[in-house]
C-alpha cells in the first residue's frame, strides 16, 4: 500500500547552470537548423541534429551530427554568442563576447541514416533504440508533481526579476530545492528550502542573499505553506561569487531529472536537448507526457505513469505500459489500447500530431520541458488536453 504521509524532495537549477548553459547551446542550434532549413526550402522530415555542448572557463565546444541546411560555422558561434548573452554571463571567467566558441559538427552517420529515414514502404525509424515515460499527477493545476513545480518556480520567479533589471545584485547561475510535506497522499506544506544563488558583489552575506531571494521564495509557494518551523538554507556554503562554467565545467544533458518530474516519476536516462524529433528520447518522452497528462485531465486516473520503448531503424513502439497508482475509474489494459488508437506514436506521427518541425526547443532548456504553458509558435504543444475528451468517450 502507497504511503499517505511522508516528506518528498526534488531540485531546479537555472538558465545560467553550467549544464543549462550547455542545453540552451545545443538547443538553439537545432532551431537554428529548423530556420535555415525553412528559409532554404528544405523538407523538416530531413534535417537532422545531434548537438553535444560543452562549457568551461571562457571556453565553449560545440560537436556532434548534423543534416540539413549548410550553416557557415561562423553563424553557429554567433548563435551561441548571443544565447550566452541572453543568459547574462559578462564576468571576466565567461562573457559571451570573449569566451572561445569551437564547433565540431559533422555529417550524420549514413548508417544511421538509413535506419531512420523513410524510404519506399518503409516508414521514418526511430533514431535510437531506449525506453521513455511520460507522468502526469493533480497535484497543481499543471497536473505536474508539487515539488519540482515549485522548485522551477521559485528560479523562474528570480530570473525574470533578475532580466527586467529588478535584482542587479544577482547573477545567472542558481538552484533551489524544495521538501514538500505530504498528508494523505496530498502536498501541504515545505519542511526545508534550498536556494543557492550567484551574487555580483562579492562580499555579500549569505543573509543579504537572503533578503533578496526569500520574498519570490514566499511568492512562488502556495499560502500556508512555508510555517515557522521550516528550515531555511540559503546560500549555505556562505559565498557563490564565482559561478556557470568558470565555476564548474557544464556538458549538455546532465540534468534528466530537472527537466522531467525531480525524481517523482521514472526516467528512460535519456537526455532531451541538442537533439531533433528523430530521436526518441525528446520526442517519445514528449509524447508520453502528453498521454498521460491527457489521461489525467479527462479524470480516467488522478496518476498515470506510461512508459514506451523503441527500437533504432523501427517506426512502432516496442510496447506501451500504463500504471494508474490505483487511482485509476478505467480498465488499464483496455486503456493502453486506446492510446495507441488515439495517437500515432511512431516518430514521423509524433512530430505531426505534436508538430515538432520547428524551431521550439531553445525555450525548453531552462525551468523544465513540462508543465509550461503551450504557446502561439507551437512551444510546449505535449502540454495540450486536447485529447481528453476523445479519451473520455473510449470509456463512457
Amino acid at each position: 500500500m502507497a504511503r499517505k504521509s511522508y516528506l518528498f524532495t526534488s531540485e531546479s537549477v537555472s538558465e545560467g547552470h553550467p549544464d543549462k548553459v550547455c542545453d540552451r547551446i545545443s538547443d538553439e542550434v537545432v532551431d537554428l537548423f529548423f530556420r535555415e532549413g525553412a528559409a532554404a526550402g528544405i523538407d523538416p522530415y530531413q534535417i537532422r541534429v545531434a548537438c553535444e555542448t560543452l562549457a568551461t572557463t571562457n571556453r565553449v565546444v560545440i560537436a556532434g551530427e548534423v543534416r540539413g541546411p549548410r550553416i557557415e560555422e561562423d553563424t553557429i558561434i554567433q548563435t551561441a554568442r548571443k544565447a550566452i548573452r541572453d543568459i547574462g554571463y559578462e564576468q571576466e571567467g565567461f562573457h559571451w563576447e570573449h569566451a572561445k566558441i569551437e564547433v565540431l559538427l559533422h555529417s550524420q552517420s549514413a548508417d544511421i541514416a538509413q535506419g531512420v529515414d523513410a524510404a519506399g514502404n518503409k516508414d521514418e525509424g526511430a533514431g535510437d533504440q531506449g525506453i521513455m515515460f511520460g507522468y502526469a499527477c493533480r497535484e497543481t493545476p499543471e497536473l505536474m508533481p508539487a515539488p519540482i513545480h515549485y522548485a522551477h518556480k521559485i528560479l523562474r520567479l528570480i530570473s525574470e526579476a533578475r532580466h527586467a533589471g529588478t535584482e542587479k545584485g544577482l547573477g545567472p547561475d542558481s538552484k533551489s530545492q524544495v521538501t514538500v510535506r505530504y498528508e494523505d497522499g496530498k502536498p501541504v506544506g515545505v519542511t526545508q528550502i534550498v536556494v543557492s544563488h550567484q551574487h555580483l558583489i562579492e562580499d555579500l552575506t549569505s543573509a543579504q542573499v537572503r533578503d533578496l531571494v526569500e520574498p519570490y521564495v514566499r511568492k512562488a509557494l502556495p499560502d500556508g505553506w512555508i510555517s515557522k518551523d521550516t528550515v531555511w538554507h540559503i546560500n549555505p556554503t556562505g559565498k557563490f561569487y564565482i559561478g556557470g562554467p568558470d565555476g564548474d565545467c557544464g556538458l549538455t544533458g546532465r540534468k534528466i531529472i530537472v527537466d522531467t518530474y525531480g525524481g517523482a516519476a521514472p526516467h528512460g536516462g535519456g537526455a532531451f536537448s541538442g537533439k531533433d524529433p528523430t530521436k526518441v528520447d525528446r520526442s517519445a518522452a514528449y509524447a508520453a507526457r502528453y498521454l498521460a497528462k491527457n489521461v489525467v485531465a479527462a479524470g480516467l486516473a488522478d496518476r498515470c505513469t506510461l512508459q514506451l520503448a523503441y527500437a533504432i531503424g523501427v517506426a512502432k513502439p516496442l510496447s506501451i505500459y500504463a500504471d494508474l497508482h490505483n487511482t485509476g475509474h478505467v480498465d488499464t489494459e483496455k486503456l493502453e489500447k486506446v492510446l495507441m488508437e488515439v495517437m500515432n506514436l511512431s516518430p514521423r506521427g509524433i512530430r505531426e500530431h505534436l508538430q515538432m518541425n520547428k524551431p521550439i526547443y531553445a525555450r525548453t532548456s531552462s525551468f523544465g520541458h513540462f508543465g509550461r504553458e503551450p504557446d502561439a509558435q507551437g512551444g510546449f504543444s505535449w502540454e495540450k488536453t486536447d485529447l481528453a475528451a476523445q479519451l473520455k468517450s473510449h470509456f463512457s
